[in-house]
């Protein structure tokens, strides 16, 4: 039992490293939403559910933490902390339903789907409605209208991505585990 936990940390290791690359990386890919500030369509949304979908929330919460704030850092010279802990909370929310998506064993059904949808759109709310604007007014003193807009719109655009890329993402991540389990059966 001690050698299968022990393999269970150094994969959660493993993926918050790749995750929090992958995350990273996709930093400045990005469409922007041209009629609010600072906000944009971005594809690092997707991936960072997916990550949570397949390992689950301390996974979702880390790379949505590390990644987040490295991606600040090394691409816009400074972290807006206030929006690294959305992404954190996000990831650690969509997470908590691992076991009931089923991913890692190819169950991503049309119920899984539907349940991933339906914690990613809370999720979304949650971390962009109220953490992000809220960290914003506690933490830069930002105006009230200003955050509470673009949160809004980060929560629609994330929200849109992550249905749409994320749900294929894991949907073809849990038929390739399923055709991989189904060949290690064959042997």
């Amino acid at each position: 039992m001690a050698d299968k936990n022990h393999k269970s940390v150094i994969r959660q290791v493993v993926a918050i490293g790749i995750g929090a690359a992958i995350f990273v990386a996709l930093t400045t890919v990005q469409i922007p939403i041209g009629f609010v500030p600072n906000t944009a369509l971005q594809v690092r949304a997707a991936v960072l559910a997916f990550f949570a979908v397949v390992f689950g929330p301390t996974a979702g919460f880390a790379i949505g933490l590390i990644g987040h704030a490295l991606g600040d850092a090394l691409f816009y010279g400074s972290v807006w902390w206030s929006w690294v802990f959305p992404d954190a909370v996000f990831g650690l929310l969509v997470g908590l339903f691992v076991k009931k998506y089923a991913v890692e064993n190819g169950g991503f059904g049309v119920k899984q789907i539907v349940l991933f949808n339906i914690t990613q759109i809370v999720a979304n709310a949650l971390a962009w409605i109220l953490v992000a604007p809220v960290l914003d007014i506690l933490i830069y003193k930002e105006p009230a209208n200003k955050v509470f807009v673009q949160g809004v719109t980060a929560a629609i655009t994330n929200l849109v991505i992550v249905a749409i890329l994320g749900t294929l993402l894991a949907f073809g991540y849990s038929k390739i585990k399923t055709k991989s389990s189904s060949l290690k059966e064959e042997e």
